[in-house]
């Protein structure tokens, strides 16, 4: 059945706002991010259980800073300000809000009155994450002061009579020590929500949806044998069958076997219709000689859509395009006060000559960990559903410098060691993206008392929570002398492994 309650995420701009989001659906209550000057006619409409205001830059003095309507703090609905929201909320009750002395940054112990709803559960202390310049000098009148530091006195607020409450730490990060008890404690103590969010139901009712929505309809799919679009086709062929047909565009530049592997598991276990395109050497030939990465990456998106295009008038007219779009895709594309991250499409972009007559996007509403566990309870293998994250460019934006066939076999080799033993040290899940890449570097090296002179590969492995920010992986010295000798010793043309430690910033997870 569909979640009938509902968490409004107001977003005032801050960087972890899709986290809160899904620490939300966490506790099994639905939430959604909406821009923070949303109507009040909209929130009526919406009816959520309860509001959260993110944090964000600005300051609440400032000329242009983020507000909302003064009347949503009469609408009866549990509110809980984060940082930046919780100043907003001070300031517009008539609170003060001053620029502190001593910036607090980083992880921090924050004495707390645990008799407060928001703090049950909770010693006299706890470690939060702050990050903030102003801070909230005198509560509004009716509000008592439930949290402080050591340089912050109003390090939390509430009006129980009213519902408002308001912390200037994240308990949404993993820094914060048991931070989400206290999102928890939002939810299902002020809130009083019962959480009717889980994948199952979303499963049950989005076939069900679907079903009722397309019938009998010709629908078109483009398969890339990631996550996301894969889900999406198992759930359209649950819902319709043999009405859909995948196109799976394999452009030769997947990892090792993978085109084969994608094949197999929608060949053998849906009920569908499954198109592979060996496209191979036509992408080659587009790249050759080509080294500038943007270059790359707009041959290969524009490449895909004119084999896609041709494929799909072989099938004629169709009444719906599925996408895989999940929920950060519709958010860093621009909501709110968030500044846009990236334009993102699918594939490239639409299809320019496709004959369709609706766009199907069954994903929309999730996060990627959502995607992942739709995934499980669609029965998709577990190999496929815990994919590693994959650019649509695939090996191309991995080998620096042109691409040729002998190349991707080179990357594809070092890149299956790395993740053959990654998994076999059992770190495949802790660690969110590993990779090898292809430098364009050649050194000199000995093998079998002979001068080399060969490329290097580079290994990258990054926790993340939200791909946006990410710190280089701590992988034990043994796996990674495991990792080196195997590629140097099974891989030929490569005499030479360096590991990347650079997090995220100042580096981007990809190379290119």
């Amino acid at each position: 059945m569909e979640a009938k309650e509902l968490i409004l995420i107001l977003d005032f701009g801050g960087q972890y706002n899709q986290l809160i989001a899904r620490r939300v659906r966490e506790c099994n209550v639905y939430s959604e991010v909406v821009p923070y000057n949303i109507s009040i006619e909209k929130i009526k409409e919406k009816s959520p259980k309860g509001i959260i205001f993110t944090g964000g830059p600005a300051s609440v003095y400032g000329e242009n800073s983020p507000k909302c309507s003064d009347e949503i703090f009469n609408l009866g609905i549990p509110i809980l300000g984060i940082c930046y929201g919780m100043q907003l909320m001070a300031y517009t009750l008539g609170g003060k809000v001053a620029s502190a002395n001593t910036r607090e940054y980083g992880e921090t112990d924050v004495n707390i009155d645990n008799t407060s709803p928001l703090f049950q559960g909770f010693d006299s202390s706890n470690i939060f994450l702050m990050s903030h310049t102003d801070y909230v000098q005198e509560v509004p009148s009716g509000f008592k002061k439930i949290a402080y530091t050591s340089v912050c006195p109003n390090a939390g607020m509430e009006n129980q009579e009213k519902k408002l409450y308001g912390i200037q730490f994240h308990p949404e990060v993993n820094n914060s020590k048991n931070g989400i008890q206290v999102i928890k404690n939002f939810l299902y103590k002020v809130c009083n929500c019962s959480g009717d969010w889980v994948m199952s139901s979303f499963v049950q009712d989005s076939i069900k949806k679907l079903k009722e929505k397309i019938g009998d309809k010709k629908t078109l799919c483009a398969l890339s044998g990631g996550v996301d679009s894969s889900v999406a086709a198992v759930l359209l062929s649950k819902a319709i069958g043999k009405n859909l047909t995948c196109i799976f565009v394999d452009h030769g530049l997947l990892r090792k076997n993978e085109g084969d592997e994608v094949e197999e598991i929608f060949t053998k276990n849906y009920n569908l219709n499954f198109v592979r395109v060996n496209a191979k050497d036509r992408f080659l030939n587009k790249l050759s000689g080509v080294t500038d990465p943007e270059k790359k990456r707009k041959i290969i998106g524009e490449e895909f859509i004119r084999v896609f295009e041709e494929e799909a008038r072989k099938i004629g007219t169709v009444d719906f395009l599925v996408q895989g779009t999940i929920y950060p895709d519709v958010i860093e594309s621009g909501l709110g006060k968030s500044a846009v991250i990236k334009s993102h499409h699918n594939v490239g972009g639409l299809p320019e000559h496709v004959d369709f007559k609706e766009i199907v996007e069954p994903l929309r509403s999730l996060f990627k960990d959502e995607v992942r566990k739709t995934g499980l309870e669609l029965g998709i293998p577990e190999k496929l559903v815990y994919r590693q994250p994959f650019p649509g460019p695939g090996l191309a934006i991995r080998i620096i410098g042109e691409i040729t066939d002998d190349k991707l076999t080179i990357l594809k080799e070092a890149d299956s060691i790395f993740r053959e033993e990654i998994a076999n040290a059992n770190l495949h899940k802790s660690i969110n993206q590993y990779f090898a890449v292809l430098t364009n570097l050649k050194s000199v090296g000995v093998m079998g008392d002979e001068r080399t002179y060969d490329y290097t590969i580079a290994l990258r492995a990054v926790e993340t929570t939200d791909f946006m920010t990410g710190v280089w992986s701590k992988i034990p010295y043994d796996v990674l002398e495991r990792v080196s000798s195997r590629i140097v010793n099974e891989v030929k043309h490569v005499n030479r492994v360096v590991y990347d430690i650079t997090s995220k910033p100042p580096a981007t997870i990809e190379w290119e």
